[in-house]
């Protein structure tokens, strides 16, 4: 049994070696964690078995393998998975400053746009100083990585938080204002929390669920015995909930805490008040400084999704970012409190991608195993994430190129591109009109799958950006009928026509769509372009709930009549 046993960094060096990508300590660790494999002891070393880690790769590539052929086809870029990168490779620097629902990852912009070629890839698109098109930019990706590799980029968006997540990723900024800023606003937190009672509450409410977990739910054990068939954790979790809420209304009594706000259509429970909320605050275009608007707006999403002591402070931190003289300094305030309150809303973390119903009290938690508890501070996640994306700014600013990059709020249909670009770079218009853009790499919506607005209407109801959900095209509400179908093709193609006006004769357009309804071929004959090729790639890393792989395709299209010759 010795011999079979192994420290997390000898099985991590041997999984590495025995299937041929990279295993990392983490990833071991993880499997522990979760209960997958049975964690030992041997005085103070954790250990696992060679042979559970064995069945369970085995298991899981073995029959995943076949299973993904058998399911996605034998026309599949297999490596275009890029299955064998970890998630720090993934998300590396600025791509994880915000979440943000239907991004592509990195590396497979980077394929395209750079000067490789392969048995798959057999020319190059792009080069350094050749100018790229983004019309449904997102998060920004293809911008970040057009800098990476020297090219320059513009992207469109119909949402203005999109806009916003786009330009903080690729602008450059003051990083020592953002600290002091940074610094001061903690500050004044910790400071507006020293006076209530939320901290003591919280910081108790801890130490009891801690003491409930590790009497009832010990980790690893607990959950390798729930993988297991041993424990039927609902009905197990569900008895031990019930014992724990007396022990949180008892503590809700003691420090007097309002858990839910007024007219949130939940039930009140005691009440005790901190300071009033500052005015709200709107920006119509991402250029411009949040300023206060004439009326102050409800804002149905923030009085339903968060507790009140987390309100009280969410409230509070966004009037210190609203004093902030440095508008770039603001704009990246804006973005991490967004995160911070993304993180923040009272759900479980099961349904935390999803929202089903408001959580006011501590639950028993089906992902981790134990009872979880929602926020009712955002103190550790806005010094944790203040943190994180100082740092990742700082690591893309020492790889960052001397080139341009910007991204447009507005309808791609019809947007004067290289108007906008006058009025917001010059310098960035003259080389456009110049040389033209040379193509366009973007991932346009999937018909009938997200409502892109609506996944960030915390930010929309906090900072009061105009929404122009009517404009999305695509949206989950219209879902994927014949009609909606129909608007969708008329919609992709509409903007592949307007931007065609400002690219180079000779043109490649790349773009990334999960076709099922096969409707590409009509996008490319109402655009007065050819489908010239067609990568497969199987998507099997998902952040979802739904795990399920499945392919997208990576259509490159060219003018049909410049083709024809």
């Amino acid at each position: 049994m010795d011999k079979d046993l192994l420290t997390i960094k000898e099985a991590s060096e041997w999984a590495t070696q025995r299937l041929g990508r990279r295993v990392s300590a983490s990833n071991i660790s993880y499997l522990i964690q979760y209960g997958v494999v049975e964690k030992h002891r041997r005085n103070e070393t954790t250990l696992l078995s060679r042979r559970e880690l064995l069945q369970y790769y085995e298991a899981q590539d073995g029959q995943k393998e076949s299973k993904r052929k058998e399911e996605l086809g034998e026309d599949i870029n297999w490596a275009l998975s890029f299955d064998n990168l970890t998630e720090k490779e993934r998300t590396k620097h600025v791509h994880r400053l915000h979440p943000y629902k239907g991004k592509f990852i990195p590396q497979l912009v980077e394929y395209f746009l750079d000067d490789h070629i392969d048995e798959f890839k057999r020319e190059v698109f792009f080069r350094p100083g050749d100018i790229i098109l983004d019309p449904f930019c997102g998060s920004g990706t293809a911008l970040v990585q057009a800098n990476e590799l020297g090219l320059h980029a513009i992207g469109i968006d119909i949402s203005a938080f999109n806009a916003l997540i786009s330009n903080v990723k690729v602008h450059g900024h003051d990083l020592l204002d953002l600290e002091k800023e940074v610094q001061g606003i903690t500050i004044a937190l910790e400071n507006f929390l020293s006076g209530s009672n939320h901290i003591r509450f919280e910081d108790e409410l801890r130490d009891e669920i801690k003491r409930v977990n590790d009497r009832y739910f010990p980790s690893p054990d607990f959950r390798y015995k729930v993988r297991r068939g041993e424990i039927d954790q609902m009905k197990y979790g569900a008895e031990k909930e019930k014992l724990f809420l007396e022990v949180f209304y008892r503590l809700v009594k003691k420090y007097e805490i309002q858990v839910v706000q007024e007219g949130s259509g939940t039930f009140l429970v005691l009440s005790q008040k901190i300071g009033a909320r500052p005015p709200r605050f709107s920006a119509t275009k991402t250029s411009e400084v949040l300023v206060p608007p004439q009326n102050i707006k409800k804002t149905p999403f923030l009085d339903k999704w968060y507790l009140k002591p987390a309100r009280d402070e969410i409230d509070f931190v966004f009037s210190l970012i609203s004093q902030v003289q440095n508008p770039d300094t603001k704009k990246i305030l804006t973005l991490i409190l967004s995160r911070t309150i993304r993180s923040c809303r009272a759900t479980t973390h099961a349904d935390l991608a999803t929202l089903i119903e408001p959580v006011t009290a501590p639950y028993y938690c089906r992902k981790h195993g134990k009872i979880c508890a929602p926020l009712f501070s955002i103190r550790r996640w806005w010094k944790r994430y203040a943190k994180d994306t100082i740092r990742r700014l700082a690591e893309f600013e020492e790889i960052r190129t001397a080139t341009f990059q910007e991204c447009f709020m507005g309808d791609s249909r019809v947007m004067g591109i290289f108007d906008e670009l006058h009025q917001a770079n010059p310098d960035f218009a003259g080389l456009a009109q110049n040389n033209k853009i040379r193509g366009i790499f973007s991932s346009p919506p999937y018909v009938g799958l997200i409502d892109y607005h609506q996944q960030h209407a915390y930010a929309y109801d906090l900072f009061q950006f105009d929404r122009r959900d009517e404009l999305e095209i695509g949206p989950l509400y219209k879902g994927q009928g014949k009609k909606a179908r129909a608007e969708y093709v008329a919609g992709i193609s509409d903007v592949l026509m307007n931007c065609k006006r400002f690219l180079a004769d000779d043109y490649d357009v790349f773009l990334v769509a999960n076709d099922k309804h096969n409707l590409y071929p009509a996008i490319a004959k109402r655009a007065g372009m050819v489908i010239v090729n067609q990568y497969r790639r199987p998507v099997l890393k998902r952040t979802e709930k739904n795990k399920t792989p499945y392919s997208e395709t990576i259509f490159h299209l060219r003018e049909r009549k410049q083709y024809s010759k």
